[in-house]
C-alpha cells in the first residue's frame, strides 16, 4: 500500500476516482494526490475518523490544503495514547521514493473526544464531505453503535460494502433512504482496490461535481 503502489494499482483496474482516507490522518495524501495527478488520477483527499462513539465518518476536501489544515482540528481532538508498533504496526508517512519522512506515535485507531455530531460538524466547518462509513458492517459503523440514524445529523451519502445491502439497511432503517449510498472497497491491501466502486454521471472529475452527483442535482447521479 505505497502510494506509488496504490496508484498503479488503481489505474490498472481502471479507476478514474480514488479516495485516500487513513485513520485520523491526511498526512499521506499529498504524496499520493501527486503521483496519482501525474498519471491523469484524480484523488480526493480525505480521512476516516473515529468519533467518540467509535463511528467511522469519512471525510472528504475540495484540496490538499483543506485536508491538511483540517489536520489540526484532528490533533487537537486525538486522544493521546502511546502506539505499539510491535502490535498495531509502524505509522509511518513516507515519499515517493518510499523513504519515511515521519512516524506518528499516537494509537491512530483511537477514538477521538469529539462526537458524531461535532465531528460532523468540523468536516462541514471545513468546506468538506461526511459519509459514514460501511454502515452495512457490524463494527464501528452508525447503525452497529447508535443504532438509529442521528436526528440533525447532516451526511453527504451512507458507504455500503456491497449494492445488494442497500436494500437489507433502508429496510430496518427507513430513516436511511433519505440519503444517497456509494460503494467502495474500504482497501487495506493493494488487492482489495477496486473490489467494489460507484460511478458518477458528471461532467468531470471534481470535488463540486461530485457532490452535485450525490445530491443528484443537475443531471448528475451516482449508479452502485
Amino acid at each position: 500500500m505505497s502510494p506509488a503502489g496504490i496508484v498503479a494499482e488503481s489505474l490498472d483496474k481502471g479507476l478514474s476516482i480514488i479516495g485516500i482516507t487513513d485513520h485520523n490522518s491526511t498526512r499521506q495524501c499529498r504524496i499520493v494526490t501527486e503521483l496519482a495527478e501525474e498519471k491523469g488520477l484524480y484523488v480526493l483527499p480525505g480521512v476516516e475518523l473515529t468519533t467518540r462513539e467509535e463511528v467511522h465518518l469519512l471525510a472528504y476536501f475540495d484540496s490538499l490544503e483543506g485536508a491538511e489544515s483540517f489536520q489540526r482540528w484532528i490533533d487537537a481532538h486525538l486522544q493521546v495514547i502511546k502506539n505499539k508498533p510491535e502490535f498495531f504496526g509502524y505509522q509511518v508517512v513516507v515519499d515517493r521514493d518510499e523513504q519515511v519522512v515521519y512516524e506518528e506515535e499516537r494509537l491512530l485507531i483511537a477514538a477521538l473526544d469529539a462526537d458524531i455530531h461535532e465531528t460532523a460538524a468540523a468536516v462541514i466547518g471545513y468546506n468538506g464531505m461526511v459519509i459514514c462509513a460501511h454502515v452495512d458492517k457490524g463494527k464501528n459503523s452508525l447503525f452497529s453503535q447508535l443504532g438509529i440514524m442521528p436526528e440533525g445529523l447532516e451526511v453527504d451519502a451512507l458507504e455500503v460494502a456491497a449494492a445488494a445491502n442497500m436494500s437489507r439497511i433502508t429496510g430496518r432503517y427507513p430513516e436511511a433512504s433519505e440519503s444517497p449510498f456509494v460503494c467502495s472497497s474500504d482497501a487495506h491491501y493493494a488487492e482489495d482496490i477496486a473490489k467494489v466502486t460507484t460511478s458518477f454521471a458528471m461532467a468531470k472529475p471534481d470535488f463540486q461535481e461530485i457532490r452535485l452527483a450525490l445530491a443528484g442535482r443537475d443531471g448528475r447521479g451516482v449508479s452502485l
